[in-house]
């Protein structure tokens, strides 16, 4: 529902006075005492992709991301990635309805049918009570709207999942969601609509009042592919990072700040970030943004279908990477929690490579070499 205008002042003091007291407690700089989940300490972390993982409609037989048995971005999912214990963070996208309220959902628009007829509308044009209508109901007594999906190629399909669940919002997933796990809220915006200034304040400032209000003592910190909410998410408030989403030149946008990482990273000094979020084979196409990241004392993290590949995931440990976000949660999170540990197994790979050691430290260029040589023949695999 939308705020009285006292309520929103108070919230805008509230964002004020957190920012005040952070940035006096760090001297105004960002540091990498700042990042959540002691990424320096534990070598590399893990994060839920939309808590369990995102639900791949439409991919092919085979996909191993289709195993995906939960409803991404619903408490149920969530609830099953803090079960994991090596599962640092979920990651999950946030959007605010007309009337205001921040709400879980990945895509732009939300798709039904009835009759015959598909039926399409923009997420945030509708108000809270028209969005959670879609989907499996808390009361059975309610009529639910069957979701469908349209795929990257067009397709519109059945949006079924074997263990459903409703869709939340941001403050329930606060309220229920067990406290120890750290939260990435993804800022969404739609990448086909040129915002203004009050735009972004006021969906910003509706996530803050949410955070601030429900947050305690949870690890949490933003990121965004849209520049200007990230600088003004930075502007807002001091007390939760904010990292810049790239897909690394993987793709190319309009907008030079989305279309490569050393653009990303030229964002991230110049806005005062404190990391990026990059596409996997951004990474892997220009692993020398790994060194500069580390330089400028930012995090990076990495997201995409490679990291449902243990041995891409291994290389990107070696590499200093901090952490993925995964969509095989539990396989994926058992791997790294290995290979984290003091000691690597040395048949790890069952390649014939001597490796001396799980500090990314400690690995030769050789080794290097070989990992990297692999990357090739995991991009042809179907994931």
């Amino acid at each position: 529902m939308v705020l009285p205008a006292t309520t929103r002042a108070a919230g805008l003091c509230r964002i004020a006075a957190c920012s005040s007291a952070a940035a006096a407690a760090t001297g105004g700089r960002r540091g990498a005492e700042q990042l959540p989940f002691s990424l320096a300490e534990r070598g590399m972390v893990v994060g839920g992709h939309r808590g369990m993982g995102m639900n791949a409609v439409g991919a092919p037989p085979g996909a191993r991301v289709g195993g995906v048995k939960e409803r991404e971005n619903t408490l149920l999912s969530f609830g099953r990635a803090a079960a994991h214990a090596a599962v640092a963070f979920v990651e999950f996208d946030v959007q605010v309805t007309k009337d205001g309220c921040p709400i879980i959902f990945h895509d732009d628009f939300i798709l039904t049918q009835e009759t015959e007829d598909v039926n399409e509308k923009r997420v945030t044009d509708l108000l809270l009570e028209e969005f959670l209508s879609y989907g499996p109901q808390k009361n059975s007594c309610k009529i639910s709207k069957p979701l469908l999906r349209r795929t990257k190629d067009g397709r519109v399909l059945s949006w079924s999942a074997k263990e459903d669940d409703s869709l939340c919002t941001l403050q329930e997933v606060f309220e229920c969601v067990s406290p120890r796990l750290g939260f990435n809220i993804e800022l969404k915006f739609d990448d086909g609509i040129i915002y203004e200034r009050g735009q972004l304040d006021r969906a910003l400032q509706a996530v803050l009042q949410v955070v601030f209000q429900y947050a305690s003592n949870r690890p949490i910190f933003f990121s965004t592919f849209h520049p200007d909410a990230a600088r003004i998410m930075r502007e807002l408030q001091s007390l939760y990072p904010v990292l810049f989403l790239t897909e690394g030149g993987t793709a190319q946008h309009n907008d030079s700040r989305r279309n490569s990482l050393d653009e990303a990273i030229r964002v991230c000094l110049e806005y005062d970030l404190h990391g990026l979020v990059s596409e996997v084979r951004g990474v892997f196409k220009n692993p020398s943004a790994v060194l500069r990241a580390k330089e400028s004392n930012l995090a990076l993290l990495t997201y995409g279908q490679l990291n449902n590949v243990w041995e891409a995931v291994y290389i990107q440990y070696l590499m200093g990477v901090n952490g993925v976000i995964v969509d095989l949660v539990e396989e994926i999170s058992n791997v790294v929690a290995d290979f984290c540990k003091p000691v690597l197994n040395q048949s790890m790979l069952g390649s014939g490579v001597e490796l001396v050691g799980a500090k990314h430290e400690a690995f030769s260029q050789q080794q290097l070499g070989f990992l990297l040589r692999l990357i090739p023949e995991l991009i042809q695999q179907p994931h």
